[in-house]
């Protein structure tokens, strides 16, 4: 005689999908959730004397001397002078390295007359060129253009050429099914495709025109926040070094997610970022 038995079915089990998004909320719950964990550890370790004050200052010693350098002014003077030059320095790049980018995506001969070149160039380190740059220029602004230029422009011009090449080619034979002369197939193909991918890079672009603009201005400039930082390594000040270093985290997280949003909302157009 058999005994039977009911047996509940299995539960299905939540797999993982490759690719899957979460939703805002949950994101934003996790970003600043992994935020608050390193800031924890970093005053735990502080707290307990694990590591030498001189060499990392706990998070309220950092928050002390960003609070001074805010209340005297300084904080604000030097962000506002290291963002003006790298708006000067990233724009004169941008407009460069776009069209210049475009033309090589769409033109063969173009591409391997330039590419090359633009490949050699941008392996050579930035930071060599940076006492030539004063030999060139001087020490005053259009120095520190000059070095962030050099730092974003090479660069943007290779990943500007490659959004465009992944145009589908679909779109392109299309356009030449309806007749569309090069220009048309231009403007009102490849460019609105490659859009999306293109400000993709700028916004990743952006990040190293920071990271070129402090170089700068630690070697040779009077102001703004590598100068800052300088200043205080002499005087062994690394509250205040890392306090820096914060600010310019920060003021890049922040600049990264606003071209993010803007992203979205002007190429909702393309698949998957409606």
């Amino acid at each position: 005689m058999n005994a039977r038995t009911d047996v509940a079915p299995a539960r299905p089990r939540r797999r993982i999908r490759i690719g899957g998004r979460l939703s805002r909320s949950a994101y934003l719950t996790t970003a600043v959730a992994t935020f608050v964990v390193l800031i924890a550890v970093w005053w735990l370790v502080t707290a307990l004397g694990l590591v030498d004050p001189m060499f990392l200052p706990g998070p309220g010693a950092v928050l002390g001397a960003l609070s001074e350098q805010a209340a005297s002014g300084e904080l604000w003077a030097d962000i506002g002078v290291s963002s003006f030059r790298i708006l000067v320095g990233f724009v004169l790049a941008t407009v460069m390295a776009v069209p210049i980018g475009t033309l090589m995506g769409v033109n063969a001969r173009v591409e391997a007359a330039l590419e090359p070149l633009m490949d050699f160039i941008r392996y050579m380190p930035v930071v060599a060129f940076v006492p030539l740059t004063i030999v060139w220029v001087g020490i005053d602004e259009s120095q520190k253009f000059l070095i962030i230029w050099m730092g974003t422009f090479f660069q943007q011009v290779l990943m500007v050429a490659d959004a465009v090449r992944r145009t589908p080619r679909t779109l392109v034979s299309l356009g030449e099914t309806l007749g569309l002369s090069w220009m048309q197939q231009l403007t009102r193909i490849v460019i609105p495709a490659a859009l999306p991918r293109i400000w993709d890079a700028l916004r990743v672009t952006l990040g190293w025109a920071w990271t070129w603009l402090v170089v700068a201005e630690l070697v040779a400039a009077s102001s703004g926040m590598g100068f800052r930082i300088t200043v205080a390594q002499r005087f062994f000040e690394t509250d205040l070094i890392i306090g820096y270093v914060f600010v310019l985290g920060m003021l890049g997280l922040i600049l990264d997610q606003l071209m993010r949003a803007a992203g979205r909302r002007m190429f909702a157009y393309q698949e998957g970022r409606a």
